[in-house]
């Protein structure tokens, strides 16, 4: 599919409230605001009375008294694979056990199926209206996972339609290697056999593809150990590549510790986090991510801690996780109010979470996550009077303006 070129977003913002936190840690709201986009950037913001008059012979877009907040980051997604499974969600339903479901055929099984049996083109189809979901509500960032493939051939093509997404439709796409995800069943009984294969084989190749920008492992019993998981660290460290981890979703492992040694952009899921892990993650700088959607629809009952992680300061992002087997959302903004409703995050904490701290999972704490003369114009106007309405609503997706990478995205109205 072809996405049309979108109309530039430089010239004057005015009219505009520029939502609290939204600039730095802190800032305040600012009413009667104005922003200046020029060459795609953010080259000025600020009370409209003290607009340069520089800016004067440029272009003017009335914001109409919409609320500005940085554009939306989602950072944990496996967004690319084909098929879904809406019959395991019934079988649950109805009584079936996850081994019920395993033993029918079922599980990442059989996304891992599907997946390999689509070409690229197909990815992308069936891909790209998930993507369009979360991009009309404000996203401008988001991370794709691998993991559907479990084999060179299958993983390049997951990656490479996610990178042909990016480009197509003008967002910015951060690719994770998740070759360590599940166990494929040809390499059944033989686990240390296919991890070698993630680390000698698939991982070189496809960072010298440019396919990569960051490596995830799924740290659990049910996946793969702490060795295994280290291995595959060393072998990512040894590329250049930052980590990342699904860890202590199930159990304690430690694999929250362990990826804070190599100095990993973000742990997710979280739940069982040892106090030993939120010491460690604190001191590296790794970001908790928190994955509301699946604890939700797994009905999960062992929250992540999050009050530790509040007094030791570890940031907190916020994101869909949006998957096929265990969190199939399509909205960021549901998932900020679970993350309110379920996890008692704040107001500022989950703006926070889907802005400024999710951009730094991805390692793009320069260029996404808030708003500052210098950065890409990624930014949405909301026809809402108070920053709270954004986790508030539920099922509601505001008419908004989004520009996106410079570019005006949508215009409020004109859906």
């Amino acid at each position: 599919m072809t996405v049309p070129q979108l109309p530039s977003a430089d010239g004057v913002w005015t009219d505009l409230t520029l939502a609290p936190e939204a600039c730095a840690p802190g800032s305040a709201a600012l009413s009667d605001a104005a922003l200046v986009v020029t060459e795609g950037h953010i080259a000025w913001l600020g009370l409209r009375a003290d607009l340069p008059t520089t800016y004067a012979d440029l272009p003017r877009h009335d914001g109409l008294g919409a609320l500005a907040t940085p554009g939306l980051v989602d950072c944990h997604t496996h967004l690319v694979y084909a098929s879904q499974r809406a019959n395991e969600f019934a079988m649950r339903l109805a009584g079936a056990s996850y081994e019920d479901v395993a033993r029918a055929g079922g599980g990442i099984v059989s996304s891992v199926r599907a997946t390999r049996a689509a070409s690229e083109d197909e990815l992308l189809a069936q891909t790209a209206p998930r993507l369009q979901a979360l991009l009309d509500e404000g996203v401008c960032a988001i991370e794709i996972k691998s993991g559907y493939g479990l084999s060179l051939e299958h993983e390049r093509a997951q990656l490479r339609v996610a990178r042909r997404l990016g480009a197509q439709f003008g967002v910015t796409v951060r690719t994770t290697f998740l070759g360590a995800h599940a166990l494929p069943p040809e390499y059944a009984g033989r686990s240390q056999a296919y991890i070698d294969l993630v680390c000698e084989e698939m991982m070189p190749a496809l960072a010298a593809e440019g396919l990569v920008d960051a490596v995830d492992v799924f740290c659990e019993r049910i996946a793969f150990s702490l060795a295994e998981t280290e291995q595959v660290f060393r072998a990512a460290q040894a590329l250049g590549l930052p980590v990342k981890l699904h860890a202590e979703q199930l159990s304690d492992m430690g694999g929250a510790a362990l990826a804070a040694r190599y100095g990993a952009l973000s742990c997710d899921h979280i739940e069982h986090l040892s106090a030993e892990g939120i010491a460690a993650m604190r001191q590296a700088g790794t970001v908790a991510v928190l994955l509301p959607g699946a604890y939700y629809f797994l009905r999960d009952t062992h929250l992540p801690p999050i009050a530790a992680l509040r007094a030791a300061g570890v940031p907190m992002a916020v994101s869909t996780d949006h998957n096929p087997g265990t969190s199939p959302t399509l909205s960021l903004l549901l998932m900020m109010n679970l993350a309110c409703t379920l996890f008692r995050l704040t107001v500022p904490e989950v703006l926070a979470g889907v802005t400024r701290h999710a951009a730094e999972a991805l390692g793009l704490r320069q260029s996404h996550g808030s708003l500052a003369a210098g950065r890409p114009a990624n930014f949405v106007l909301w026809p809402l009077q108070d920053v709270a309405e954004l986790p508030y609503w539920l099922g509601h997706k505001p008419s908004c303006t989004i520009v996106r990478q410079g570019r005006v995205a949508r215009i409020a109205g004109r859906d």
